[in-house]
């Protein structure tokens, strides 16, 4: 299942508010990129025929269909990429491992352009 990190749903919060998109799902996509890497983006949006719609506290996240199945093991995390510098990591996770912290994971890092504000 997909998962949403307590810290990554504040700063996701926050940015609605900051970008006058207060109040909107956040949609959460992913594809498999031409070298088999799995490509994933994220940005404010409203909800379509057939999403999936999850609840994380007071943030509604959407998936389409075809994303489904890229993002059933991956979790979704706001970490120190560099020193002071925070961006949005997804990790996919093996559901073993799920005690794991995101930021132990193999990342995509999710910098700007994803239409979040970060």
């Amino acid at each position: 299942m997909f998962q949403l990190t307590p810290a990554a749903t504040q700063e996701i919060l926050a940015s609605a508010l900051r970008s006058d998109a207060a109040g909107m799902a956040l949609r959460v996509a992913a594809r498999q990129g031409p070298d088999g890497a799995i490509e994933y983006g994220m940005g404010f949006d409203e909800v379509r025929e057939r999403d999936e719609s999850l609840q994380f506290g007071d943030l509604t996240v959407l998936m389409g269909a075809p994303s489904r199945d890229l993002l059933a093991s991956t979790v979704l995390d706001l970490v120190e990429t560099a020193p002071g510098e925070l961006n949005f990591v997804f990790s996919r996770i093996d559901p073993a491992e799920s005690e794991q912290p995101a930021s132990e994971k193999a990342p995509g890092v999710c910098g700007s352009g994803c239409g979040c504000g970060s």
